[in-house]
């Protein structure tokens, strides 16, 4: 397998990079940023692709894309006309209709998929889908995921991710993305959504960055038809706070924290808390993407899905 890395904006663009190098040949990397770009490809090793057009003539098969979020859908629908097999950073593009255009192109050149949607993979959210599948809890009607981290109260956000043309927003839809995947996954998709979002750090370094004002504290509060309530909460101003998902029933709850064993209490259990097996952590998307697995849960539906939900939170 020969890889191009399309764009290094992300802040993942290296560890995808490092795991890129295990499974193919590195063809080499581009960004529209010309500085940025040079200093990446000399820091990590890689040939420097200085046009977009290069990476598209390149004998790369396979093309990770790290570029920013407005970016997607033209860079994507290209790639695709191309025939490049096409692995992402989430979210896929900023509006529905893009969304539509990039799955369009996919489906027409018949080249492979997959966004980086890597919580359902993880041992713990696996745990809690399989307890919520397994009937146990009953009638499900409540879901709440918290996963925060101090990228603006510590200053480790890079600049542009406070950038509100380039991302589309602020923490709700980078890190806040892996909240709603896990409620469209876990409780199907929303009909109504409400958001609350702030910006609330009180660093003044982070203030200065932060020149859009775009929210590093956010809520998003949703409803599905069944009757079951959801809630997404995110943010780039709270330290040393675990990540967490429960998920609430007729029966009985679930949860799991970030750092310990999932339980649950519910009918079954004689309303005692236990703690559940844990069902087997599985490899992330990308190194399944690059050995030829067929990935369920990170494919241009989940993809397009994923864009909707982002665009109703930000009404």
């Amino acid at each position: 397998m020969k890889i191009a890395i399309c764009g290094i904006w992300h802040v993942h663009a290296p560890d995808y990079l490092k795991t890129a190098k295990n499974y193919g040949e590195i063809v080499g990397a581009w960004d529209a940023d010309s500085d940025r770009r040079k200093d990446f490809c000399a820091a990590h090793g890689v040939p420097e692709l200085s046009s977009f057009k290069q990476l598209l003539d390149s004998e790369a098969d396979t093309v990770i894309v790290c570029s920013s979020t407005d970016t997607h859908a033209d860079l994507m629908a290209e790639l695709a006309e191309a025939g490049k097999d096409i692995f992402t950073e989430k979210v896929i593009t900023l509006t529905d209709g893009d969304a539509k255009r990039v799955a369009d192109a996919v489906s027409k050149n018949g080249v492979r998929f997959c966004i980086s949607l890597i919580w359902k993979y993880r041992s713990g959210p696996r745990t809690v889908k399989a307890t919520v599948d397994s009937g146990e809890l009953g009638r499900i009607n409540y879901m709440r995921f918290r996963n925060c981290h101090s990228g603006s109260t510590l200053g480790w956000l890079p600049k542009h991710f406070y950038n509100a043309k380039e991302c589309g927003g602020g923490a709700m839809i980078d890190l806040g993305a892996h909240g709603m995947y896990l409620t469209e996954w876990i409780c199907g998709m929303p009909q109504g959504f409400k958001s609350a979002f702030t910006n609330s750090c009180s660093v003044k370094a982070a203030q200065d960055i932060n020149t859009d004002g775009v929210e590093d504290n956010a809520v998003t509060l949703m409803t599905c038809e069944n009757g079951c309530i959801a809630i997404n909460e995110t943010g780039f101003v709270s330290n040393h706070y675990p990540v967490s998902l429960e998920v609430g029933g007729e029966n009985g709850y679930v949860r799991w924290t970030e750092g310990g064993a999932v339980v649950k209490c519910t009918d079954a259990t004689e309303g005692k808390t236990v703690e559940v097996a844990p069902e087997a952590e599985l490899p992330s998307p990308l190194v399944q993407f690059l050995t030829g697995e067929q990935l369920e849960g990170c494919g241009m539906d989940d993809a397009v899905k994923l864009t909707h939900m982002m665009v109703e939170a930000y009404k």
